[in-house]
């Protein structure tokens, strides 16, 4: 295996090549973190879970990402919207001028939109949404960035580079454009795990105490935490976690609470809880239990959480569908309750729009988006009617 979907070095990567080729209850919980700090530290790291904002009424903005050097891709970010209530899309065009737009994310305060340029030579993008105009794209300093995440103070962007193993920082002024980088670091350590030639940033994420940042490398089988210097933007190592073998770590998703993570390993077909401690930014994995695939081939993609903290979805890829889990003992338990076919081909990501109501599905092989109605009260999935074509969609970002 190469690298997994991006072009590196005039080739086909795996990243693209897994998506261009074609239950029973479970219960898994996780040996407690390190006992929490004295009550009133543990008061200051620990989000208490919101409940869901209030349902706008009216059409709400949905970008998509996709492929624009691929057979078949887009040719830029694709631009929609949808109905909160029906969940129904509606296309208004393509915003033009960033390549391979494959990772989406939004600034804080909603105005402005970053994009990967998922290449050899990486870049993200950052669009002012009020006007749809480009302000610039800076190097990542890495290939094949796959992922970005705005910290939570909107002052940095974060980003991993799949392709080199690497993560980046670039700061963000009050504009939304962001300045050059002011770190890169290439993961050199652990070794490659089994069919691995090299790292494989696959994610670059804030923790929920907001001073560490983790990065889920899946050629290493490793998440790194760092702390983020928020002055400098600057990196230094704290911690890896390490999966056993072969796992291939790509998606790592907090629990509202603060003190558990859900990863989705992408390469065994396993999912795990995992135990987060916001004073070191240390993280402990859990024992691997079902995606609910059944045992066929299968590349779960990404979790998402409802903001109570109540039910877990994860995206599998070749099973085509969407696992739906409870979760329990405030965080620290998944119990597999089933899944319910995606509605597409190829679900590489999926995200819940700001009120819960909805969860929209990037189905990369079918070029769709497909959308699901969230029961507040048990979690389930009800499919919100035809999907929306879209070219090799691979990023669907409701706001």
């Amino acid at each position: 295996m190469d690298t997994e979907d991006g072009p590196v070095d005039g080739r086909w990567s795996r990243r693209r090549f897994v998506g261009a080729v074609a239950g029973t209850a479970a219960v898994v919980a996780l040996p407690s973190p390190a006992a929490p700090p004295a009550a009133t530290t543990a008061a200051a790291h620990e989000p208490r879970p919101a409940a869901p904002p209030r349902r706008p009424s009216g059409p709400r903005p949905l970008y998509v990402g996709t492929y624009t050097s691929v057979d078949g891709g887009g040719t830029g970010i694709g631009l929609a919207s949808y109905d909160p209530a029906t969940g129904r899309i509606t296309g208004s065009g393509t915003l033009t001028g960033v390549p391979d737009p494959s990772y989406l994310a939004v600034h804080p305060d909603g105005r402005t939109l970053y994009a990967v340029d998922e290449r050899q030579d990486g870049g993200v993008t950052a669009v002012r949404l009020a006007d749809r105009q480009v302000l610039g794209t800076r190097g990542t300093g890495g290939a094949g960035p796959c992922h970005l995440s705005v910290h939570p103070s909107g002052r940095w962007l974060l980003s991993a580079n799949y392709g080199s193993g690497s993560v980046a920082v670039h700061p963000v002024d009050t504009s939304g454009a962001l300045g050059e980088r002011t770190d890169v670091v290439t993961h050199t350590t652990p070794p490659p795990g089994p069919g691995q030639q090299g790292p494989h940033a696959h994610q670059f994420v804030t923790g929920p105490d907001g001073g560490h940042v983790l990065a889920v490398d899946l050629g290493t089988d490793t998440v790194y935490s760092y702390r983020l210097d928020q002055a400098k933007g600057t990196l230094t190592e704290v911690a890896q976690a390490h999966t056993r073998p072969g796992a291939g770590p790509r998606h790592l998703t907090f629990h509202p609470g603060g003190r558990y993570a859900y990863l989705a390993n992408e390469v065994d077909d396993t999912v795990a809880v995992c135990g987060y401690d916001p004073d070191s930014g240390r993280l402990t994995i859990g024992e691997p239990q079902s995606t609910g695939s059944g045992g066929g081939t299968n590349y779960p993609a990404q979790f998402v959480v409802t903001a109570d903290g109540g039910y877990a979805f994860l995206a599998n890829r070749g099973h085509n569908s969407l696992a739906r889990y409870a979760v329990e003992a405030g965080g620290a338990r998944l119990r597999l309750l089933g899944t319910v076919p995606v509605g597409g081909d190829f679900p590489r990501q999926i995200a819940l729009s700001p009120d819960g109501g909805l969860l929209f599905a990037a189905n990369q092989r079918s070029g769709t988006v497909t959308v699901f109605h969230v029961a507040a009260d048990s979690g389930e999935l009800r499919s919100a009617g035809a999907p929306f074509p879209s070219p090799v969609a691979v990023c669907a970002l409701p706001l």
